[in-house]
């Protein structure tokens, strides 16, 4: 009798731990400022994934850096689940490859799932008088280095579009890096910039026109915005948002955020909400974007090494 008292208490305690655990806050940094894309989809799948984790579920904007500052303290928290990353795909695949002494290495990250995806657009104020590729290769042309164009940060994928754009187009343009896209849409209201590559869900958002966009195919969304393959450039960019948490988290961690994430992206409300933002869901499980996040680190590190980019030394 005594014996079973003691391993009903022992299992008691068990459960109570564990119940403790999953009701410990768990923090999401986003490592970029508010109102942008990456903020948005967070603030969107927060309720939820908090209650599928059974979890208070904090999310902490940390800026900076084109995204390596956030990113870096994620890299660098207790791998045990309660801090977690979710980040467009520049401060991930392109900025360990982009930075001369990059804070962290790609493998420092263990991916989650993948959340949403779709493709970087080229976008300019309705009043800026740009309305084709045609007619910013003509301003380009006529002031060489100095038609200024926005984007979310140095070796950010804006940068990088841009950069396949103008050597593409066989222009010099001025580029101007901001602290995220929220930055860079409201430098573009006030009439610093009048371009942007960016989440196309900041066009409807904000009221912009959209001029193209750096896919395979044209965006339901945006039907009159021609792909940059239709007009002969070869140049495509998807812009997605994964989670991830710090390299060495146990895999039974793993599993239970990532079963959270494809029940949360399931879910009518965030489902509504995503739609309603214009940021298309795309789950894949922890070991298909492992797989994904690979392959994009590989071409994002071949791609500035072919144009020069890295940052220097």
């Amino acid at each position: 009798m005594r014996n079973a008292s003691r391993l009903g208490a022992l299992a008691a305690g068990l459960l109570l731990a564990l119940a403790g655990q999953a009701r410990a806050q768990i923090q999401m940094i986003i490592p970029w400022p508010a109102g942008g894309g990456s903020d948005i989809i967070g603030r969107l799948i927060q309720p939820v994934f908090a209650e599928e984790l059974n979890a208070p579920l904090v999310i902490r904007n940390v800026g900076g850096a084109t995204g390596t500052i956030g990113t870096a303290e994620v890299v660098r928290s207790k791998p045990d689940g309660s801090t977690i990353l979710l980040t467009s795909m520049a401060a991930a695949v392109i900025q360990p490859s982009f930075r001369a002494n990059p804070p962290y290495r790609v493998e420092q990250l263990a991916p989650v799932c993948l959340v949403a995806e779709a493709p970087a657009t080229l976008m300019t104020p309705k009043n800026s008088g740009l309305r084709t590729i045609a007619d910013i290769a003509a301003k380009a042309r006529a002031t060489p280095g100095q038609m200024p164009y926005a984007s979310g940060g140095v070796g950010g994928l804006g940068h990088l579009a841009m950069t396949g754009l103008t050597r593409a187009l066989g222009i010099e343009m001025n580029h101007v890096p901001y602290r995220g896209s929220g930055d860079s849409v409201l430098a573009m209201q006030q009439g610093t910039v009048a371009l942007l590559t960016a989440e196309a869900n900041l066009v409807q958002q904000y009221g912009l026109h959209a001029i193209a966009v750096f896919a395979e195919r044209r965006s339901p969304d945006m039907p009159d915005a021609p792909t940059l393959r239709e007009l002969g450039h070869d140049l495509v960019f998807p812009l997605w948002t994964g989670i991830f948490a710090p390299a060495g988290t146990p895999e039974a961690v793993l599993e239970r955020l990532d079963g959270a994430c494809a029940r949360t992206l399931r879910t009518p409300s965030v489902v509504e909400g995503m739609t309603r933002a214009s940021h298309p869901i795309r789950y894949l499980d922890r070991r298909e974007f492992g797989a994904y996040v690979r392959t994009e680190a590989a071409k994002y590190a071949e791609l500035i090494q072919a144009s020069g980019l890295r940052q220097a030394d």
